[in-house]
């Protein structure tokens, strides 16, 4: 299975920062070697990739620097060049990891799940929206080579109501959203997802795992005729019970058992994923890198059962 990696790409943030940097670097590391895994570097999405999904002022603020204080404090990162960088390698492994997967299944990217950003404006640590604009322009490869619409589902189990993805895709009805998120956290300006699951502070495994099926079932009965051609899946770490922002209580365990049934029904339907993920805030960084390692195993696992690959 191939992995997407931009790691090396830092932003120089300042002493306290809350955007836990290091923990890109450390999952790569621990994956390192591990059977079944093809490592890649990812490429950086172009302007015109990135303008699938974003505005053509929004982006060349960006890209300039010229975005107003007030945006570039809603985006949580002081702007360098290496910002602009770091977030274009976000979308191209994202890019990549589509690909991928239409091609073999099962394809992730370590990092991504920047949902916050929407068309014209960045927020929560995202600078673009890497789902966005990697199914625009899936859809468009495929239209371009097969003639035939490529259907979407965005399925965001980050603890974050993915916000950008919901008013990006509002009037699409081609990509369907869903968002399954601790009610009262951030953003406290929700909006509105082609499916919205809201759960209560402390929710743990059983109960997330109960609203996850009842979710997934709620997915498959609206595309029951015409169903997706490829997820997103935005594997958030930061429901974890160590979450210093999730607000959830659920366990490794249970995070491993959310990813095993996300991928399984996916395979089952013949459906590829494309992984990112996403967020991950740890008061022990190690905690939230254990639960971005136990993705991947899963998905390792995913692809090896679609592909009919031995272990």
């Amino acid at each position: 299975m191939q992995a997407f990696y931009a790691d090396q790409f830092v932003l120089p943030l300042p002493a306290g920062h809350t955007f836990p940097m290091s923990k890109y670097r450390l999952l790569r590391e621990q994956l390192d070697g591990l059977p079944g895994l093809e490592m890649c570097q990812a490429l950086p999405a172009s302007d015109g990739e990135l303008a699938l999904a974003h505005t053509p002022a929004y982006l060349s603020a960006v890209v300039e620097g010229t975005l107003s204080p007030a945006l570039q404090r809603e985006i949580g990162f002081p702007w360098s060049e290496a910002m602009v960088e770091r977030a274009r390698r976000s979308v191209g492994a994202t890019i990549a990891a589509a690909r991928a997967a239409l091609a073999t299944g099962v394809a992730a990217n370590l990092a991504g799940g920047t949902h916050h950003a929407t068309a014209e404006k960045g927020g929560g640590y995202c600078v673009f929206n890497d789902a966005a604009v990697a199914a625009r322009l899936m859809q468009a490869e495929w239209h371009r080579t097969r003639r035939q619409l490529l259907r979407v589902a965005i399925v965001d189990l980050d603890v974050h109501q993915g916000n950008g993805s919901a008013s990006i895709f509002a009037d699409d009805p081609t990509v369907f959203t869903l968002s399954m998120h601790g009610a009262k956290n951030f953003p406290f300006r929700k909006e509105r997802s082609d499916l919205d699951v809201d759960l209560p502070d402390g929710c743990g495994d059983a109960a997330y795992l109960e609203a996850l099926d009842h979710a997934l079932a709620e997915l498959w009965r609206r595309h029951d005729a015409a169903p997706p051609g490829l997820i997103f899946y935005l594997a958030g770490a930061d429901p974890h019970e160590g979450d210093r922002l999730g607000r959830l209580k659920l366990t490794t365990a249970g995070l491993a058992e959310r990813d095993r049934r996300v991928l399984a029904a996916a395979r089952e339907r013949r459906i590829p994923v494309a992984l990112s993920m996403a967020g991950g805030y740890g008061r022990v960084v190690d905690d939230t890198v254990q639960v971005h390692l136990g993705t991947i195993r899963a998905a390792i696992d995913s692809w090896r059962q679609w592909n009919n690959a031995p272990p």
